[in-house]
């Protein structure tokens, strides 16, 4: 659980900045830097994509996945939480309650919902490799900055969430790791290096994508990976 210790620490880190410039980051740097950080994160997704040993498993693994999370409604499920907690905050702040459950709402959302979490969790729990995790923790912290230095206390909060939800997938995919093969982990890692590109183009505001719908690829993948040879 290393990668997501470093991922709390770094949000802690980031937040702990951003209360310090109570002024706000100008919206200019604000959209430069989260473009940059959209551009890291389309590197990393290609490193990753870039490791399949075998590209008829992570395309069959994708179109399987996404079969099975449109089926699922995962990414509207997840828009309709989102929608209903933002509701939530936005009550309370018209009640003159303190605005530090939005951040930690908001923050929470952008940390945990997402391609970049889910598959750092699942390398480190597989195979020790945190550098997905790392590369995050890097990115998560930046923009901790700049959520806090706008929306407040709130969002050092979402580092609590981090360490939950990334810690109990580490935990669960390390369960997994005696009885996964290299090559399985490989095909799993290509089809999240994919997803992982998709967060970049999500960043870069090119193309609206149902990204969570496509979360079940990574499973697909790795079953498919798992009887290719039979």
């Amino acid at each position: 659980m290393k990668g997501t210790l470093v991922n709390a620490a770094a949000i802690i880190a980031g937040s702990g900045i951003g209360l310090a410039l109570k002024s706000g980051i100008p919206a200019k740097y604000q959209n430069t830097i989260m473009q940059g950080m959209a551009l890291a994160v389309g590197v990393i997704g290609l490193q990753m994509a870039l490791k399949t040993q075998n590209i008829l498993i992570v395309i069959l693994g994708i179109a399987v996945g996404g079969i099975i999370g449109e089926a699922l409604t995962i990414d509207a499920g997840l828009n309709k939480i989102g929608a209903w907690l933002s509701a939530k905050m936005e009550g309370r702040e018209r009640s003159g309650q303190s605005n530090i459950g939005q951040g930690f709402v908001t923050a929470s959302l952008v940390y945990c919902i997402g391609a970049m979490a889910v598959i750092g969790s699942i390398q480190d729990g597989l195979t020790g490799d945190t550098s997905t995790l790392f590369a995050k923790s890097l990115i998560d912290g930046i923009t901790a900055v700049v959520f806090t230095s706008s929306m407040g206390l709130g969002v050092i909060f979402s580092s609590i969430s981090v360490l939950l939800y990334q810690g109990s997938i580490t935990l669960l995919a390390g369960f997994f790791s005696a009885v996964l093969s290299d090559s399985v982990i490989a095909e799993l890692t290509a089809t999240g290096g994919i997803l992982i590109v998709g967060v970049s183009i999500l960043m870069l505001e090119i193309k609206k994508i149902k990204l969570a719908n496509l979360l079940p690829a990574i499973p697909a993948a790795a079953v498919i990976a798992y009887f290719w040879p039979l």
